[in-house]
């Protein structure tokens, strides 16, 4: 007696080629990300307004922005040493090492001014956030 025996898993051994083999795994992966993304956008600031620290002064010392946005205060201290921005009316601090920079969201804001100090350097790091 002869048995015959039919191996219906052949098809499974054999690799199938396809344009997709040659891309790195972690492409599946972009479209996920992208979405994940997305939020972030639209959670982020209105505009991206610059200040600087230098000689342990703020530069510009008087700052305008627009009332009703969200703001993404960006201050590089171009000083070796670290200085606080610090606002009581904005109810913001910041420690921002020497060399380096730091960013602030505030807002949004009502019309008018809100002072700002370099707290290790108060006599000489002062300036003012317009609002209007």
């Amino acid at each position: 007696m002869r048995m015959i025996i039919i191996r219906t898993s052949l098809l499974l051994d054999v690799p199938v080629k396809s344009a997709f083999n040659s891309l790195p795994s972690y492409i599946g992966f972009i479209p996920i990300l992208l979405i994940l993304l997305v939020p972030v956008r639209v959670l982020g600031a209105d505009g991206e307004f610059s200040l600087v620290i230098q000689d342990h002064r703020f530069q510009p010392a008087e700052l305008k922005l627009p009332a009703g946005k969200k703001i993404k205060l960006i201050i590089e201290n171009r000083d070796a040493t670290p200085e606080e921005f610090e606002s009581h009316s904005l109810n913001r601090e910041k420690v921002i090492a020497g060399r380096s920079s730091a960013s602030i969201f505030i807002g949004p804001l009502d019309p008018g001014r809100y002072p700002f100090i370099g707290e290790f350097n108060e006599k000489t790091a002062q300036g003012v956030i317009v609002v209007q």
